[in-house]
């Protein structure tokens, strides 16, 4: 690349950057940040403006899994494959409104071909599953999983393929490992202890803060001190040039297996990822004062734990059971009222219908 070129990039990365932090500037002048918007995801991210977003976090609706009893919910489809291109077709849009510095992660869970999956493979509890809407009372849904009979069905795996094909790139295989995992009661295999994030950024080039965690052995003294390891009788005298060597062992680079337990949330029935999940995608992925997405919302994880790292955020979710729940959850840590408006029109819809009644 010649040098005026390479100047004429810059530039252009330069303006870009501007005119995103405009658009920015000009959601949060406009309350268009700390809301969640009632909807579907794809049609609700249409609304949003090209290279707006800073940071996505989320977790999409596992496919054949439940029934969340909403039209249009993601997750029912009649093959994997549907279900893969209307996820990827949702991310499509993502890619629109992420900037080119953005970063996305997506946590996503697996399941067995085996007839309706886990409620089915316990069926003694099978009927509690379906009262509860973890599992779909409908016949046709039942065949969803019977083709490949007890095979895992890698649902994570042809996601991250699909995104690939499409142009995200893959920094990330990030294994969400839970020491508390939910027991199964199966005898010809181990237990599932742990499920997928995904970091994907739109460009080679994007914001990201280093993480680290404590090293393992810092207290050994055999431990690394600078590049040559020296530990001659000199070590540390000052005048040798000893002195100079740091210890570099006491922090190292996060790994990519997170050690997390998940905590329920006691107004949801549904599941949750912790907090401890969000704070360090968000914290590494998204500048303060940046804009966090969670096109799924479900009960507000998200959108917390944006507030508490003084980061914004818009969430999307089509079920308006659990933007109560988010609403409720949230508005502790909320400075102004635009997040429960939406709260408040479905409530007054209620008071008017209950009227006629």
């Amino acid at each position: 690349m010649t040098k005026n070129k390479k100047v004429k990039k810059e530039n252009e990365v330069m303006d870009s950057e501007v005119e995103n932090n405009d658009i920015t500037r000009e959601m949060v002048r406009d309350s268009k940040v700390n809301i969640i918007l009632q909807g579907d995801a794809l049609t609700k991210l249409k609304e949003l403006p090209n290279e707006s977003i800073d940071c996505v976090m989320t977790s999409p609706p596992y496919w054949a899994l439940r029934d969340y009893r909403v039209e249009g919910q993601l997750g029912l489809e009649e093959t994997f494959q549907q279900y893969i291109n209307k996820l990827c077709d949702i991310f499509d849009e993502v890619k629109r409104v992420l900037k080119k510095t953005g970063t996305c992660w997506v946590n996503i869970g697996d399941c067995y071909a085996s007839g309706g999956g886990k409620a089915v493979e316990q069926s003694a509890k099978r009927q509690g599953a379906i009262d509860t809407g973890a599992y779909p009372d409908n016949p046709s849904k039942a065949k969803l999983r019977s083709s490949m009979p007890k095979c895992l069905i890698a649902i994570p795996q042809r996601f991250q393929i699909e995104m690939i094909n499409r142009g995200w790139i893959c920094r990330n295989t990030i294994i969400w490992h839970k020491p508390n995992c939910m027991p199964e009661s199966v005898k010809d295999r181990f237990t599932n202890d742990f499920e997928y994030i995904f970091f994907f950024t739109k460009n080679k080039k994007y914001y990201f803060e280093t993480q680290y965690e404590e090293a393992l052995h810092k207290e050994d003294p055999r431990a690394g001190y600078g590049r040559l390891h020296y530990r001659g009788k000199r070590q540390g005298q000052k005048g040798t040039g000893q002195e100079n060597f740091v210890k570099i062992v006491d922090k190292r680079n996060a790994r990519a297996v997170w050690k997390i337990s998940p905590k329920p949330y006691k107004e949801a029935h549904f599941a949750v990822y912790p907090e401890e999940l969000c704070k360090r995608p968000l914290k590494a992925g998204c500048p303060e004062g940046g804009i966090v997405l969670d096109p799924f919302f479900g009960s507000g994880t998200t959108g917390l734990v944006a507030l508490k790292q003084n980061k914004k955020f818009i969430g999307i979710e089509l079920n308006p059971e659990y933007i109560e729940i988010a609403a409720k959850r949230l508005k502790p840590f909320m400075e102004q009222t635009t997040l429960i408006q939406p709260i408040m029109l479905n409530n007054n819809k209620k008071e008017k219908n209950n009227g006629k009644k």
